[in-house]
């Protein structure tokens, strides 16, 4: 069975936000916690709202639910939720986002916020064997001067800092906005990341690669808008970093049948599978790797090549990422041939 398959492949998880991963259950534990109220009364009203038209739509809900994290202990208890449910999955490594604006911006000072999550994080590498690196976003709809700020915040943390992103409200606020803020970045040594070509055009990943010197681009999916950026992307094998389900629930696309992985696949880009907001669009990486592989038939050598490619697009030590490389093609050697029933 495809599921099983799946299931056995060990993953890299690359475009996760840790605070889309908060699962109402445990929003409501922390808010009880915190004495604070939301606009929910049970963990189903939670749910039976988690349905979207676009992207601004989920992130007004988004930023509803991160209002109940204040302490330390939350973050830690947010982070290691996702990588107690990750574990069970098989993804050996991860690459999250966190929005510090999203929290400083209610007075929530920064250092209790990446302190509980890189605590969990260590926690989850001793325990669970999950190896991670940990990437800052700015959130776009806000101001460069806001971004500029959050970058000096994170300056006594930068050990713990491995990249820079940008997410959150896409049409309006193009990659040059913040131009000189990743310019910045780069003088710091972060390594850079962008949203963009979701909802946004494909010139937003002209921009995020031409302006602002992004390694991997998040999303991606508007690039088959122009050919010659589909031409570059793969000829530099510019990573971009998609996400089914997301695009499912923010009718990015209307059907998982139209969705565009098979044809980046074909056309030599290096796309990758991730969940984004897992408790926000139903699911996480193994549940979006089921997803497209019913959807677009997907064969078992093209979801060994997408667990392969989101080890080739991490930032592991190269070393990390053959071992990896070589326990997935060793995997796949074993399987019985024509193996295809989900």
């Amino acid at each position: 069975m495809l599921k099983d398959f799946i299931q056995s492949l060990p993953k890299a998880e690359l475009h996760l936000h840790i605070e889309g991963s908060f699962e109402p259950e445990l929003m409501f534990e922390i808010a009880k916690r915190n004495n604070v109220s939301i606009p929910f009364n049970s963990v189903e009203e939670v749910k039976a709202a988690y349905k979207f038209n676009n992207l601004q739509e989920f992130l007004d809900i988004y930023y509803a639910g991160a209002n109940v994290l204040i302490e330390e202990k939350d973050f830690y208890d947010l982070t290691w939720a996702y990588l107690a449910k990750v574990a069970s999955e098989n993804v050996k490594h991860v690459e999250i986002f966190f929005d510090p604006q999203t929290h400083t911006d209610r007075g929530v000072p920064f250092k209790k916020v990446i302190t509980g999550i890189y605590k969990a994080l260590e926690r989850g590498e001793s325990e669970l064997g999950i190896s991670f690196k940990l990437i800052m976003s700015f959130l776009r709809h806000l101001s460069e001067e806001s971004a500029f700020k959050t970058l000096e915040e994170a300056m006594p943390y930068r050990d713990w800092i491995s990249g820079v992103g940008l997410d959150s409200s896409e049409l309006g606020n193009p990659p040059s906005k913040f131009e000189r803020v990743f310019a910045e970045a780069n003088k710091r040594g972060f390594k850079l990341v962008a949203h963009a070509g979701e909802e946004g055009p494909a010139d937003y990943i002209w921009e995020a690669l031409d302006l602002l010197k992004v390694v991997r681009i998040d999303h991606g999916n508007r690039c088959l808008d122009d050919t010659d950026l589909v031409t570059r992307l793969a000829n530099e094998q510019m990573p971009l970093t998609i996400c089914p389900l997301s695009n499912l629930e923010l009718k990015v696309v209307k059907d998982l049948k139209n969705h565009p992985l098979k044809k980046l696949m074909n056309k030599g880009l290096l796309a990758t599978i991730h969940s984004d907001d897992p408790a926000y669009f139903g699911g996480y990486m193994n549940a979006n790797y089921l997803a497209v592989a019913d959807a677009l038939n997907l064969s078992e050598a093209d979801l060994a090549q997408l667990a392969k490619n989101s080890f080739t697009a991490s930032w592991l030590p190269d070393t990390e990422k053959h071992r990896y490389l070589e326990e997935i093609d060793s995997i796949v050697r074993k399987r019985p041939m024509g193996n295809t029933d989900v």
